[in-house]
């Protein structure tokens, strides 16, 4: 066989990125699995609950029809942006125009690269919190921006620190990426911190970008960044049926803000990809309608039953952890004997056979903590803090 003469290359642009964590853990403890290890996965915040039942049968109905199976908008159908917009006013109070001031999104991570795409040079810059979503840091970089890093710690809440960020260097600054109620911390989201980042983004000319899928898990109360007055004029929020519906495998999501930026961030979605299948977005529509029983029996009392599981979990892995915390998520800080987050993690993986997140993947401000997911059963999670018990 003739040797290969060509030497091909990939972009240097993944040099500045690796593989995601979770898809490279994943490969690891897919492996222990198939070793016979039975890894208990508290990792990744994937519902394992199913979408209402109302949203399934319109699903398969609608997918039985013989002409619903074409191309269908970028801009989503009709029924799909008005149901959104109905959304908001009922949850947010928030008015949306359903023909001009929504996009439908094939979830979050494609609005962060449309958005990106939409508003920022190579070499200008974006505000990225740490910690925050690994995907901001990820996609920013693949498309040649400048991160900037913004702290949040725990002593201010993990909310932004407004004084800290008025004394940067904001030059060339373009999006601000934010998240609230936050992951990984848990941290609510309230309404003085979104008048602040309104009247920051204002002042500075700069973008607001906040990612809201989880405001219905464990929260007291629905608040989004488009209450504040003026937010829209500069301001994008995300929103997901991931989290919220029981849809994560389903990539339905949605931003909300002016007509213009939503013409801009079209131009780019436009040339990427088409409309999802029209019968998806059909019962997409049909689970924006699910009953006020249906949201606090999926996400509140669900998961406060797996929350208190959680923090046993947390308690016997000696960490500490606010329990003013919201989202499908817990968050905890080590204790100060382990050198490094992983000496913690890996221990539990490989003794006690359950996988839960270090904090080192959010940010240099996670190092010295933990995430656990509350997207397992109880029995799952009272099975995984037997085995920690018997190892811790």
């Amino acid at each position: 066989m003739q040797e290969n003469s060509y030497n091909i290359q990939p972009a240097q642009r993944l040099q500045s990125v690796s593989e995601y964590y979770f898809s490279r853990k994943g490969k690891e403890v897919a492996r222990l699995n198939a070793e016979g290890k039975d890894i208990i996965s508290l990792a990744i915040g994937s519902p394992d609950m199913p979408p209402s039942p109302e949203t399934i049968e319109t699903l398969c109905t609608e997918a039985r029809k013989p002409n619903a199976h074409g191309y269908q908008p970028t801009t989503g159908i009709p029924e799909l942006r008005q149901a959104m917009a109905g959304f908001y006013k009922r949850w947010f109070n928030v008015d949306l125009d359903p023909k001009t001031e929504i996009q439908p999104l094939i979830g979050s991570k494609e609005g962060i690269l449309h958005t990106t795409l939409a508003f920022v040079n190579p070499g200008e810059k974006v505000l990225v919190p740490n910690p925050g979503y690994p995907t901001y840091t990820s996609l920013s970089k693949l498309l040649g921006c400048t991160i900037v890093n913004y702290n949040l710690r725990p002593d201010n809440g993990w909310q932004p620190d407004f004084d800290e960020l008025e004394a940067m260097n904001l030059d060339g600054v373009r999006l601000m990426w934010c998240n609230y109620p936050n992951m990984p911390t848990g941290a609510p989201a309230c309404r003085q911190t979104y008048e602040h980042l309104v009247d920051f983004a204002r002042r500075h000319n700069i973008v607001v970008v906040n990612d809201n899928p989880y405001s219905f898990i464990l929260g007291k109360e629905h608040l989004s960044i488009l209450q504040v007055p003026g937010a829209k004029d500069c301001c994008i929020e995300f929103n997901s049926m991931s989290k919220s519906h029981n849809m994560p495998g389903w990539r339905v999501g949605m931003l909300a803000t002016n007509a213009t930026f939503v013409n801009w961030i079209l131009k780019v979605k436009s040339n990427i990809d088409s409309g999802t299948f029209r019968a998806m977005q059909l019962a997409a529509a049909q689970a924006y309608q699910n009953s006020d029983e249906w949201h606090t029996e999926a996400n509140v009392n669900v998961y406060a039953r797996r929350r208190k599981l959680a923090g046993e979990i947390m308690d016997a892995l000696h960490c500490h952890y606010d329990p003013s915390q919201v989202g499908m998520f817990l968050w905890g800080r080590i204790p100060d004997t382990y050198a490094d987050v992983e000496d913690l993690t890996e221990k539990v993986l490989h003794e006690a056979r359950v996988f839960i997140t270090p904090g080192f993947i959010f940010g240099s401000n996670g190092k010295r903590y933990i995430r656990i997911s509350l997207c397992a059963k109880e029995e799952k999670l009272a099975e995984a803090l037997t085995r920690i018990k018997q190892v811790f």
